[in-house]
């Protein structure tokens, strides 16, 4: 009987060990297969463009102090002594640059003094050997994070990054005897069974670092003998297959240090920015040991939930290191009297999303969305904070004072309330630096500059306009006489927006003035089936038909296609795409994607000055003139528009170096009882003031093709002797009126009637 008991026996536990020995292979296969490949979902960043300052710039003082805050750059009473200080004196700015890594540039940080002349730069020079610097070049704002289920953000290091002192306080806060055993500290486990025997509770664990890797890695957090089991199995094998400073790299990449809103961070490369706004390799004595400490709790001991308790976990974990003869008595000493100066943090909000959204849609075209939340790429972009945080509140405080100006556009609902949007682009390389697709991301995430469609008024006519320079002139006179169309069986009537006097106007007056009856004779002499072609070449995705009511802009449009349009005109005759992506870089800094500029030739540049030229009068003259008493005096094109019972208000506005489109309306298409001029050119115009490193005194190049004659305002002719106030006025070569002026002339009307004063003069 005893035998066979002790052969049954012998056999299961044969069979036992055969079964513990597959599971462990098995369990080893699973580590070696995580281990081997991507051991974490990296969520990809991205990043705003970069900011360049140099001498002479224009500056905003509070956008670029939000800039500078934004990139972590911290205010100090003294020089500057590290990376990410700034000391702001009278008329200088002291800053120890962070270093600059982009797919095209890299720069070591360095201490640097920016001295101002009111509001523009004045110089720019190193402080270590006063060496001038023509164009320094800020690090990128990170924008936001394509975060996996896991939401976590993780910076990775290596293990050569840390330095001692840090593996040092997480040993004697975690695992002191980490070199010393095998993945399982036997001695650890009965020392914390005693003293939880003798508490009569929980009060300390056994598990080694290994342990907790094993379990962070492959284990659920519950509490039960088999998880436990499996957590000592996993630590063998780890411990087995991998070298102890190879395990404690993956263990301080992995740690959970605390929480950023949803966002956990994970880590102690990303915990050294959380807490103390800098690498993991320039972390004193002290904030290595708060780190160390976070590990047991991290938001019950993190210091901006409780100071006192953080601190006193802090000096314990520095008194373990002394313990254990890791630091000396005085670096104690030293280390207990350091406060715990954090760096603080806001929870995230949403920047530029709208842009945001429109940068995903092109991103989607290259990238799955889990590799997006998964690869750690860097996605570099071509968003200006300062101009975004500049339309963003330009477009608020514009609305905000259309509603307090007039009641009835005040609604109720936040969900039908006024809304505006705004684009601000480069119209040669088609980068947009800004984008507000709304009044309010957390309301409506309708981004109306590129999903809407709607009615562009007049701001649609500089097309009409182009259209019409092959057969006429700036000078040639369109009739203001009322008319009637007939449009599918039914007539139409056009109307002025307000009464007029001149029955008979030049073409550029037409314009300046926006005239819709000179217009839409304009539409009918060039050809309806012509303007559609020439709009054609503009890439409008909406369709557009022959109708008269075409030229007064009753056909939708989508407002970042119209901003599209327009940079044709400033950039010379070529239309870029609309370019939110500049580059993405994988984790090993290799470029992935790098946007080449996609432009097209549509127009000769000469037409485009000349449309320039006329819209230039818009601005001067025309509907667009209060921009001058608005503080506007550089250089400006663009146009208003304005739609039937005053649904839209539209205003297009742009230098050769700019181009900001503004909208505002009702989603459901209320009257706003506001043209462009009074709705949205005022937020143009406040959006322009507030980023004067873009203002440019720089006028339209003339190109080949164009001349320059002096003619009668009164019939558009080359100017005479006699000619009332003649005015400069650009043609294209070959295009010009010929003659002079048959008015005033000598044996014009005006001459002979002058001529015969003269006579009866005399003979007086």
């Amino acid at each position: 009987m005893i035998k066979r008991l002790a052969k049954y026996t012998l056999l299961i536990l044969i069979l036992g060990g055969i079964a513990l020995a597959i599971y462990g292979w098995h369990l080893s296969v699973q580590v070696e297969k995580r281990f081997s490949t991507r051991r974490w979902s990296i969520p990809s960043t991205v990043y705003s463009d970069t900011t360049l300052l140099y001498p002479g710039q224009r500056m905003n003082s509070s956008l670029f102090s939000a800039t500078l805050s934004n990139l972590g750059y911290r205010r100090v009473n003294s020089v500057p002594s590290q990376k990410g200080e700034i000391r702001i004196r009278t008329q200088a700015l002291d800053i120890f640059l962070n270093d600059l890594k982009t797919p095209w540039t890299e720069r070591t940080g360095f201490l640097a003094q920016i001295d101002f002349s009111e509001d523009r730069i004045g110089t720019i020079r190193r402080k270590d050997n006063g060496e001038t610097i023509p164009i320094l070049e800020l690090e990128p704002e990170e924008i936001m994070q394509f975060f996996g289920q896991e939401r976590e953000r993780r910076q990775l290091i290596s293990i050569e990054q840390i330095p001692e002192h840090q593996i040092q306080a997480v040993l004697a806060a975690e695992d002191h005897r980490f070199f010393e055993h095998h993945g399982v500290d036997w001695r650890g486990i009965l020392r914390a069974m005693m003293t939880n025997l003798r508490h009569g509770a929980v009060r300390q664990g056994g598990s080694t670092l290994t342990q907790q890797l094993a379990k962070n890695y492959f284990l659920t957090p519950e509490r039960t003998f088999i998880r436990k089991l499996k957590e000592l199995i996993l630590a063998v094998i780890i411990e087995f297959r991998y070298g102890k400073r190879e395990i404690l790299e993956i263990y301080l990449n992995e740690i959970y240090l605390g929480q950023k809103g949803s966002v956990a961070i994970n880590g102690i490369g990303e915990a050294s920015y959380f807490y103390f706004g800098k690498p993991v390799k320039r972390l004193t004595l002290s904030e290595a040991a708060t780190i160390a400490g976070l590990i047991k709790a991290p938001n019950n001991y993190s210091p901006y939930r409780n100071m006192a308790r953080c601190q006193s976990r802090r000096d314990k974990v520095l008194q373990a290191m002394h313990r254990w003869e890791w630091i000396t008595q005085t670096e104690l000493e030293d280390a207990l009297k350091q406060p715990i100066n954090a760096v603080g943090f806001k929870a995230a909000d949403k920047k530029a999303p709208y842009f945001i959204d429109y940068l995903t849609e092109q991103l989607n075209s290259l990238y799955r969305s889990e590799d997006l939340s998964s690869l750690g790429l860097s996605i570099y972009t071509t968003l200006d904070t300062q101009v975004q945080m500049a339309a963003e509140e330009a477009l608020t405080k514009g609305l905000a004072g259309l509603e307090s100006s007039n009641p009835e556009l005040q609604r109720t609902a936040p969900e039908d309330k006024l809304q505006g949007a705004v684009v601000v682009m480069q119209p040669k390389t088609g980068h947009i630096l800004a984008l507000a697709g709304g009044r309010n991301y957390s309301v409506s995430q309708f981004n109306r500059i590129t999903q809407a469609r709607r009615q562009p008024g007049s701001a649609f006519k500089p097309i009409v306009y182009l259209s019409s320079l092959a057969q006429f002139t700036p000078t040639t006179l369109l009739s203001n006489d009322p008319k009637s169309y007939t449009v599918n069986g039914k007539q139409w009537d056009p109307q002025n927006f307000e009464p007029v006097t001149e029955y008979t106007v030049s073409l550029q007056d037409a314009l300046k003035k926006s005239h819709n009856l000179a217009t839409v004779d304009l539409a009918m002499k060039t050809g309806l089936d012509r303007v559609v072609d020439i709009a054609a070449k503009f890439h409008f995705s909406t369709p557009l038909k022959p109708y008269p009511s075409l030229a007064l802009g009753a056909f939708e449009v989508i407002p970042l296609e119209l901003a599209r349009a327009y940079c044709v005109f400033a950039a010379e005759g070529v239309q870029p795409f609309p370019l939110s992506l500049k580059g993405v870089v994988d984790e090993n800094d290799r470029i992935l994607e790098h946007q080449h500029l996609n432009i097209e030739r549509i127009i000769p540049p000469a037409e485009a000055f000349i449309m320039n030229s006329m819209l230039q009068g818009v601005v001067k003259e025309g509907t667009a003139r209060s921009l001058q008493w608005r503080g506007v005096t550089w250089p400006v094109a663009g146009k208003t528009g304005t739609t039937n019972d005053f649904r839209d208000a539209w205003f297009v506005g742009y230098t050769p170096d700019i181009l900001a489109l503004v909208w505002v309306g009702f989603d459901n298409g209320d009257p706003i009882k506001a043209t462009g001029a009074a709705a949205a050119l005022p937020i143009w115009a406040d959006l322009m003031n507030a980023i004067p490193q873009y203002r440019s005194e720089t006028q339209f190049n003339i190109p080949r093709g164009v001349e320059k004659i002096l003619v009668c305002p009164v019939t558009g002719r080359p100017a005479v002797d006699g000619c009332p106030e003649p005015v400069e006025v650009y043609f294209l070569t070959g295009h010009t009126p010929g003659g002079h002026c048959p008015l005033h002339a000598e044996d014009g009307i005006a001459g002979k009637i002058i001529k015969g004063v003269r006579g009866l003069i005399n003979d007086d």
